[in-house]
């Protein structure tokens, strides 16, 4: 049975005639409420009533009944302090309900169903509907509910997965924890995948950036290597006119298909010993450009040694007699 001193508060609180008077006007609904707290102070009688004002997320104050409490699950977790408000209303609205934190213990991130602030919203509160619904089996289920996932303490999705059967009350409780976890889980996954995208992304725009940048550049550079090709073909096109006016006879005569001598026709010998000399030397000079190759291609093991040795004897005979027949005509 509950308190009588409780009773006693709670007729005087509905009595109360003065501004501070409650917030609840039905006689009916008061009736209900009575029979509600009489009812949980019977299974809690450690909880505490109270009055007080209490202000609404948009702002609407009013006074209301409260019930004070702590729940203590095991000896080894803190207990945990209650505070559950009779809305204006109660019963067709559920209570609102607080775990209130200390400085030593704060309430968990990311806990299934209690926020920061310590507003608690469960499967219950949210599927309340009255008659079915009433404070003690509300106060009941989060005994249930904080002895898997305490406030105070981490828990994990795990806590909830116990194979035992249950109501369908707590199968829900379980399935929403569940669920609640594995959400999180799924949302710190997605939330570290998206800042790698985002760092990803700005090395992309940086190299999108650097490789427009390069193709400016060559843009550019093409543009001035355009306009320096016209600039060598107008010089071009300006030295051959100055070579046709001033030398009808020259070579570029014979490229432009004048003349039938090319690009040969620019070196003349005065007569037949000068052209004997000018292809000898010639002559010399190419066997010198072969001989090169010969002694490179046998560096780098193209050619054998006595492939190399015949080659440089045949071609050392060849230039002495183009030397020699130079050395007989040019005088001395």
């Amino acid at each position: 049975m509950a308190p009588s001193s409780s009773i006693q508060f709670i007729e005087t609180a509905f009595s109360c005639t003065t501004p501070f008077a409650l917030s609840y006007s039905d006689p009916d609904q008061k009736w209900i409420i009575r029979q509600h707290l009489v009812s949980l102070l019977q299974y809690y009688p450690s909880f505490r009533l109270s009055s007080d004002r209490f202000t609404h997320n948009n702002g609407t104050t009013v006074n209301l009944l409260n019930v004070t409490g702590s729940v203590r699950l095991s000896h080894s977790m803190p207990s945990i302090p209650l505070i559950i408000w009779l809305h204006e209303n109660y019963p067709n609205e559920p209570p609102l309900v607080f775990v209130s934190p200390d400085p030593t213990n704060s309430i968990h991130r990311n806990h299934a169903f209690v926020d920061s602030s310590g507003a608690t919203v469960t499967p219950y509160i949210i599927a309340w509907q009255y008659p079915s619904s009433n404070l003690s089996d509300l106060v009941r289920n989060m005994f249930k509910l904080f002895s898997r996932d305490h406030p105070f303490a981490y828990s994990s999705a795990s806590g909830f997965t116990h194979p035992s059967l249950v109501s369908k009350r707590e199968a829900i409780d379980r399935l929403t924890g569940m669920l609640h976890y594995d959400v999180a889980v799924f949302q710190a996954n997605a939330q570290s995948e998206i800042e790698e995208l985002s760092v990803l992304q700005e090395e992309l725009r940086r190299r999108v950036v650097i490789t427009d940048g390069m193709i400016t550049g060559l843009d550019e550079e093409r543009g001035e290597l355009k306009q320096r090709v016209k600039e060598l073909t107008k010089e071009a096109h300006m030295l051959a006119n100055w070579v046709r006016v001033n030398d009808p006879k020259s070579i570029v005569t014979g490229m432009n298909g004048t003349g039938d001598g090319g690009v040969e026709e620019a070196f003349e010998a005065i007569d037949g010993e000068s052209q004997v000399v000018l292809d000898s030397s010639a002559t010399d000079l190419a066997i010198d450009d072969t001989m090169y190759a010969l002694d490179r291609a046998l560096e780098n093991g193209v050619l054998g040694f006595d492939f190399y040795i015949k080659q440089v004897r045949s071609l050392a005979r060849e230039q002495f007699y183009y030397r020699a027949q130079t050395c007989s005509i040019t005088p001395r």
